[in-house]
């Protein structure tokens, strides 16, 4: 039977084994979402804006996938200063982004960019930055959303669904996401949505809101992004193999109209801003939306990589579209949209980083 002191050792043992084991077997269970996206211990995504005059991905003007609204350099703004600024990460260098590098690691692969007119720039950054690497291969723009780089067998898709969920009759169904069969057979899917939801002119694409059995007229907005969040967050739960398609979120990305949350109550909207934030930190903090995003993402179980942009580009209020989009000078510009080329390049070495 052993001395008292023996089966004293042995019970302890058996309880610390079973405490670990319901940690390792808890931690299997919980998020697989990447929410730091540390490298060799750095955090990419904690750092500041630097100068440098080596910076310039490509020649917008040598790019054909870019929306005339996006083109600022065509649209006339005079400074050339917002495309000169590198992320630098605090402890560690992001990689610059190789184009042929990518379409070789991607070869025979499909991405696709699943979201609001946001994630059309992120698609068409990445898409002009793979142009502007090999100019000269076979590229087949097979609709306006799809560009498929034949040489190598990779096909950058952009599919448009502002809200994730299903949209049916003009009742936005917070339950039920149909859509999602578009998704299928997808390699890399990199998903962002918010720009829509606090949405409230006649662009409104939807009348009622419907959860679950329940419709109503409306309801408080950051609840019901959570809710269509939550459903989206679900079907990746049920419908991704890790083992075959590779999934991002991309964080909330910020609009610059109020200057007092960088700490310029005078500045009209982001005209006349030609310098990034100094430093890492953004005065007003990250929005609600993110945190509300953050807290869903950490819910999933499948493998999901977040891409963090939201401090980083909170911190570039020089580099939206502004007056540039070849509209005049009408309000405050365009606060919301980023110059391309500009900072969605740096999402992509983002994007790239994390494949």
């Amino acid at each position: 039977m052993g001395s008292p002191n023996q089966r004293t050792s042995s019970l302890l043992v058996a309880v610390l084994f079973f405490v670990l084991s319901s940690a390792v077997l808890a931690n299997k269970e919980h998020s697989h979402t990447n929410i730091t996206n540390t490298q060799n211990g750095c955090n990419l995504y904690k750092g500041s804006w630097v100068k440098d005059n080596s910076y310039l991905h490509f020649d917008s003007s040598k790019c054909p996938y870019i929306r005339t609204d996006f083109d600022c350099s065509k649209n006339g703004r005079p400074d050339r200063k917002y495309l000169k600024y590198r992320w630098q990460p605090k402890g560690c260098s992001l990689p610059r982004f190789n184009g042929v590098g990518f379409l070789k690691k991607m070869k025979g692969k499909k991405i696709m960019f699943v979201g609001d007119s946001i994630s059309l720039e992120h698609w068409t950054s990445l898409v002009c930055l793979l142009h502007a690497a090999v100019p000269s291969s076979r590229i087949v723009s097979e609709n306006p959303n799809t560009v498929s780089f034949k040489d190598f067998g990779v096909t950058v898709i952009r599919e448009v669904n502002h809200y994730l969920v299903d949209i049916e009759n003009r009742v936005l169904k917070l339950d039920s996401i149909e859509g999602g069969r578009k998704w299928q057979g997808i390699d890399v899917l990199v998903f962002n949505t918010w720009l829509w939801w606090p949405r409230n002119d006649g662009g409104k694409p939807w009348d009622y809101i419907q959860d679950g059995g329940k419709i109503v007229k409306d309801m408080d907005r950051m609840e019901a992004f959570r809710r269509g969040l939550t459903t989206w967050a679900n079907w990746v739960n049920s419908n991704i193999d890790p083992s075959k398609t590779k999934v991002f979120f991309r964080g909330i990305t910020p609009s610059h109209y109020n200057g007092k949350e960088w700490g310029n109550p005078s500045a009209r909207g982001c005209s006349n801003e030609t310098e990034p934030i100094k430093g890492s930190s953004y005065p007003a903090g990250l929005p609600l939306q993110q945190k509300v995003a953050l807290e869903v993402l950490r819910t999933i179980r499948k493998p999901v990589t977040l891409l963090d942009i939201t401090t980083l580009s909170q911190l570039r209020k020089d580099a939206h579209v502004g007056f540039y989009s070849g509209k005049g000078k009408g309000g405050k510009g365009d606060c919301t949209h980023w110059c391309i080329a500009g900072v969605p390049e740096t999402w992509n070495e983002l994007l790239y980083a994390s494949l």
